[in-house]
C-alpha cells in the first residue's frame, strides 16, 4: 500500500497515545503522517484494554475497552491498525478465557468481538494487527496465571482466524527491556517506548504497511 494520502485509524492504548514521547510530534502516528504523507487518526487511550473490566477502575477512562470504541472511529478509513493487549496482561481483571468465547467479558472473547466489529464496519478497508512489545514484567504471571506471551499468542491466533495480517512486534521490534542497555536507550520505564523507540515503531509499521 502507498502511504501517501492513506487514511489510517490507529486503535490502541498509551503507546499509541504517545505516553513516553517528548512531544506529540515524536509519536509514531504523527511521524507516519509527517514523513510519509498519510492521514492518521489516533484513537489511543492510556490504560485501556481489549477486554471489558469486571470491576470499575479508579480512572473510568481506563475502562473504555477496544470493542466499545469502534463505533466512535471515523468510518472513512483505508486502513485500521489495532495495537493493544499489554494492559490486559498488566492490570486487566477480565479472565483470559478460551478461543471459543465471543464476548468482551474475557480477553479471548474480546478479540473476536473486536475483529468482527471492525470487519463489519470497515469491510472495504484493510485491517492489520500488531502484537504487544516486550516489557520488563512479561515473565511474571499475572492475576490469571498468564504471562505476556500467552496474550501475544492469542492475538496472533485470533487474527489468523479472521485472516488479518499481523505485524509481530513481540518477535521483531528489536527491543528487549530485560537487557539493561536496551531498556535505557529505547524503553526507560520497561513498558513505554521513548522517542528513539517510536522511530523504530514508525519504521517497522511503514515497511509492513507498504507490504500489504
Amino acid at each position: 500500500m502507498d502511504l501517501k494520502g492513506l487514511k489510517i485509524n490507529f486503535l490502541g492504548d498509551s503507546i499509541t497515545e504517545g505516553y513516553g514521547c517528548s512531544s506529540e510530534a515524536t509519536r509514531f502516528t504523527n511521524k507516519i503522517a509527517a514523513e510519509h504523507g498519510a492521514i492518521t487518526r489516533c484513537y489511543g487511550i492510556s490504560g485501556t484494554r481489549l477486554a471489558h473490566q469486571t470491576k470499575p477502575s479508579d480512572n473510568p477512562r481506563h475502562d473504555l475497552d477496544f470493542p466499545s470504541r469502534v463505533a466512535d472511529m471515523d468510518p472513512d478509513a483505508d486502513l485500521i491498525v489495532v495495537f493493544g493487549g499489554t494492559n490486559d496482561f498488566g492490570h486487566g481483571d477480565a479472565p483470559f478465557g478460551n478461543f471459543s468465547d465471543r464476548t468482551a467479558e474475557t480477553f479471548c472473547g474480546a478479540l473476536h468481538e473486536l475483529y468482527v466489529s471492525l470487519l463489519e464496519k470497515y469491510h472495504n478497508a484493510a485491517i492489520m494487527v500488531m502484537t504487544p512489545l516486550h516489557r520488563a514484567t512479561e515473565a511474571i504471571p499475572n492475576m490469571h496465571g498468564k504471562v505476556l506471551k500467552d496474550y501475544v499468542d492469542m492475538i496472533r491466533r485470533a487474527a489468523e482466524y479472521y485472516s488479518l495480517p499481523v505485524l509481530d512486534l513481540y518477535a521483531t521490534y528489536g527491543v528487549q527491556p530485560a537487557v539493561p542497555v536496551m531498556m535505557e536507550k529505547f524503553m526507560p520505564d520497561g513498558l513505554h517506548p521513548n522517542d528513539a523507540g517510536h522511530v523504530i515503531l514508525t519504521n517497522k509499521i511503514v515497511k509492513f504497511i507498504e507490504s500489504l
